[in-house]
């Protein structure tokens, strides 16, 4: 349900942009600050999340980032003035920020391991999902609307109950976190010890040595070296050099513009003449694309390895976005691109998110995850996930002046950095696939 609202939150917006433009009467640059500024917020909750969930345990943080999504589904569903839509949008985002951390590590840490790497993906896949089901419903409301983002719905304007209807999962997410265990390394870690075995009991199974697992996490806890950012200090170049393959890898994932595809892909099919209701709907295709792919992702990267599945997918992405870039240069004909290069356009995008799904989207947390040497991981993830969450502010607040000012231009700088990630993963970056995470000296 966390990784479910990291992906619904952040794609919601998408039904709501054009009518944010049309009913506050601003241009491309304010619009962008408003929908980009929940990534603020993103990097901020990320940032203190696990410093939040040692304080005071896993499960509190989850029930902390329940009530901030609820909040900020209200107030962004109710807002005043633009001003407190975008305060609204920077709650959902500590929240979204605060999940995309709690999630990944309550699951390492209450999962057995034999089944660590299997659990561990459904956050991914539950991400993916959100942002499918954010689509369907924003497509299902416009309908309802009689297809006017701004058309009335429950006394709100549509686009309103868009942002509204968060609450629903938000309140599920904080329910359900009262039906699960708080983490044993947590309990551990406060003194708790009895209650740490009756869940360890409870969810490895009676027949394991409950006093040895024991032993096993405190020493691991013990013997944790806290990494710091000091620790990523060296080299010629202010960081260690493994440090900035993990920020390559991923202003890389973002710099490819894979977000416009879920922030604005509904003003951006109608920038180029789909009728609003066909442009939502296309947003939902997309995300089920996405969902294909990163089902194809989570079969192959031990498999195939993670470094080839990075360079198909560059090659896929490259292919894909230099054909939008050469369908979105033809001139519209009564508002409309040409049928050839509107189906091009189309399918081009498709082609795209497929690509970036299938490698790309899972891959690169794979990779920070596992490339960095165990002395240096935690920190090197955290500056990596933050150059990750700038990147894509940077790519989400850019993308309406860059559109306003050549949409196919814009589309040729996406396709120079897809084309720029292939070299970058053939001379840089290692495969991880079969090795320790001792290995990574």
């Amino acid at each position: 349900m966390g990784g479910f609202l990291f992906g619904y939150d952040s794609s919601v917006i998408n039904g709501a942009v054009e009518a944010i433009r049309d009913r506050y009467d601003i241009g491309s640059a304010a619009l962008a600050q408003v929908i980009a500024i929940a990534l603020i917020g993103c990097a901020i909750g990320a940032a203190t999340a696990g410093r939040i969930a040692d304080r005071i345990g896993r499960i509190r943080c989850m029930q902390i980032a329940a009530v901030l999504f609820t909040i900020s589904a209200v107030g962004s569903a109710l807002p005043f003035a633009l001003w407190d839509l975008a305060l609204w949008r920077i709650v959902g985002g500590f929240a979204i920020g605060m999940a995309s951390v709690i999630g990944p590590a309550y699951i390492a840490e209450v999962a057995p391991p034999a089944y660590r790497g299997r659990l561990g993906s459904f956050q991914q896949a539950a991400i993916v999902v959100g942002i499918a089901i954010s689509q369907l419903v924003n497509w299902g409301l416009l309908n309802a609307a009689g297809g006017d983002q701004r058309g009335k719905l429950m006394g709100l304007e549509a686009w309103q109950v868009m942002l509204g209807v968060m609450v629903v999962p938000a309140v599920l997410y904080g329910l359900l976190s009262l039906a699960i265990p708080e983490s044993p390394r947590f309990l551990l870690s406060v003194g708790k010890h009895d209650r740490a075995r009756e869940i360890l009991a409870e969810v490895e199974g009676q027949d394991v040595d409950l006093d040895a697992r024991v032993a096993e996490i405190e020493l691991a806890m013990k013997s944790e070296h806290r990494s710091t950012f000091k620790d990523l200090l060296g080299g010629s170049f202010f960081f260690k050099p493994i440090v900035w393959v993990g920020i390559g890898l991923s202003v890389f994932q973002q710099f490819v513009g894979i977000n416009v595809a879920f922030y604005y892909s509904s003003t951006l099919w109608q920038s180029v003449g789909v009728d609003p209701t066909e442009s939502f709907f296309y947003s939902f295709t997309t995300s089920i694309i996405n969902i294909i792919g990163t089902v194809i992702a989570m079969i192959f990267v031990d498999r195939v390895g993670r470094k080839p599945l990075a360079l198909i997918g560059s090659i896929g992405m490259v292919v894909g976005l230099a054909l939008e870039a050469w369908a979105f240069s033809y001139h519209l004909v009564d508002g409309k691109l040409p049928s050839t290069q509107g189906w091009v356009a189309l399918i081009a995008a498709h082609v795209f998110v497929l690509f970036f799904a299938l490698s790309w989207g899972v891959v690169v947390w794979v990779f920070l995850g596992e490339m960095f040497p165990n002395r240096i991981r935690a920190a090197a993830l955290g500056v990596a996930a933050a150059a990750q969450w700038i990147a894509n502010w940077a790519i989400t607040a850019s993308f309406p002046s860059l559109a306003d000012w050549n949409l196919s231009g814009t589309y040729v700088i996406y396709t120079v950095f897809a084309a720029l990630s292939i070299p970058f993963v053939l001379k840089f970056v290692k495969e991880t696939k079969g090795k320790s995470l001792e290995e990574m000296g």
